[in-house]
């Protein structure tokens, strides 16, 4: 099964299409998104393109096709206009014999992780930096990085998973780092 994940889109319709055609492209077998989907959050600066109300066409354009979890800058009221479930805090796919913990990594991160077993997966955006790190005390932590506001001297970014490997790519499909487990 291919995987593709993707964070941080924060109001861009600009990185929004990028994300869609690279989803697309990749022929990946679900769309998996990290949170922080429609709003730029008090932190950040306005993306390039902020739309939200085009962000949303797009998105629920690819209802069928989107597993998300809900991010620091979602709210109920997104929920009133996106036609897939956006408010779970964390979600799980078991898939080649391991869990992968979905999650945005503003609750569940690396400092206070959820109870995984060795091997396990925890995936989440929300710092906006692309990671894939060595295993750690009992799990292994993936960071798809932010399609739209990279941080850290990062590119805009996504990631696919397919047979036992992560790839973190960048649009121009670039591979940034990848790892097989």
């Amino acid at each position: 099964m291919k995987l593709m994940f993707a964070s941080d889109i924060h109001g861009s319709i600009f990185y929004a299409e990028k994300m869609a055609k690279a989803y697309k492209d990749e022929k990946a077998e679900k769309l998996i998104l990290l949170g922080d989907l429609l709003y730029h959050g008090p932190r950040n600066d306005l993306p390039k393109d902020y739309n939200p109300k085009a962000v949303i066409t797009l998105l629920n354009s690819l209802k069928t096709e989107i597993l998300a979890v809900r991010g620091n800058c979602e709210a109920e009221v997104d929920q009133m206009v996106l036609e897939f479930p956006v408010l779970a805090d964390y979600s799980t796919i078991f898939l080649d014999n391991k869990m992968f913990f979905i999650t945005h990594g503003h609750t569940y991160n690396t400092s206070n992780p959820p109870n995984l077993k060795n091997g396990d997966f925890l995936i989440h955006g929300h710092t906006h930096i692309p990671t894939i790190e060595p295993q750690q005390e009992d799990y292994i932590y993936i960071n798809p990085g932010s399609t739209t506001l990279p941080k850290n001297g990062s590119k805009n970014s996504y990631m696919v998973y397919e047979n036992k490997k992560f790839t973190i790519k960048d649009f121009d499909g670039n591979i940034i780092m990848e790892r097989e487990f």
